[in-house]
């Protein structure tokens, strides 16, 4: 049984980490709404990009995919695969992480038994740490943004850039982005999103425009635009993200903080009192003796 020093020592501790736990949830609550507010106003140009690129997609594929940009059409094989996982730079936020880990790797395992080749991408340091303890050897780079307070556009195109210039070397067929879709505190989605070749919702009766510059002089602008776009806004839901589940992951562990240091104050009164007990025992038993 611990002394009461012990206990003492102990109900010290747990109170000096709840102390932390709620500046923690406090930060996360704040930086919350300012990553919610960059999430959730990215998702309207990055939706209006995607059905202005399905119009054009659709226009330029109806002919039979005949010189179609190969961002749309791909390289007419799907044998090697680059699965790009974003997950955070930082831990204590719950299954955050984990989670995004979790769906990539069940689809990595699943293409390696149909026979395709599987290559990753890493952005986070923690999809890293997790990947590379089952899968180093399929880790051909891994691009962190430490130090960086917020993610922004200049990020977004770094990690566009790098998958661009893999493309264009032939190193894969199909890309995959792997990342959490912000839907509230307690909700974050693990979501695959498949950049290369682009995938776009085709109404059942599209509308053809004619465009001035012509459609492939469009395509060649915008899809690689498009790529970072689509990154830009996977980078701010994994940011919204993040902060949800620490702020949720640190709201509970204060809580369970306060239940323990209850349950130690309980012990350390019960032992106290049973202390003071045997020393009245003793007194008055020393008493009666005389």
């Amino acid at each position: 049984m611990p002394s009461l020093k012990d206990l003492r020592n102990r109900i010290a501790s747990v109170t000096a980490t709840r102390k932390i736990t709620k500046a923690m949830q406090m930060v996360a609550a704040a930086k919350l709404r300012r990553a919610q507010t960059s999430a959730e106003a990215a998702r309207p140009y990055a939706d209006k990009m995607s059905a202005v690129l399905s119009n054009l997609a659709a226009g330029q594929m109806s002919g039979g995919g005949e010189g179609a940009s190969p961002l749309i059409a791909g390289t007419g094989s799907d044998k090697v695969h680059l699965l790009v996982v974003a997950t955070a730079e930082r831990g204590l936020c719950g299954g955050f992480n984990s989670s995004i880990v979790r769906l990539a790797r069940q689809e990595a395992r699943k293409l390696i038994d149909e026979g395709k080749e599987v290559k990753l991408l890493t952005v986070g340091k923690k999809g890293h740490d997790q990947l590379k303890r089952d899968m180093a050897s399929r880790i051909v780079d891994t691009i962190e943004f430490r130090g960086v307070k917020s993610v922004g556009y200049v990020q977004a195109e770094e990690v566009s850039t790098k998958i661009m210039e893999m493309f264009e070397a032939g190193e894969f067929d199909v890309c995959t982005l792997y990342y959490a879709a912000f839907k509230s505190v307690i909700s974050q989605v693990p979501t695959a999103h498949q950049l290369i070749p682009a995938k776009f919702e085709v109404s059942e009766d599209p509308i053809f425009y004619e465009y001035e510059p012509d459609e492939n002089a469009i395509l060649d602008d915008l899809l690689p635009r498009n790529l970072t776009v689509q990154v830009f806004k996977a980078l701010l839901e994994n940011a919204a993200s993040e902060q949800g589940a620490r702020m949720a992951a640190m709201d509970n562990a204060t809580r369970n903080a306060g239940e323990m240091i209850d349950g130690l104050t309980l012990s350390y009164n019960r032992q106290r009192q049973a202390q003071i007990t045997k020393e009245l025992i003793e007194i008055i038993s020393g008493a009666e003796a005389l």
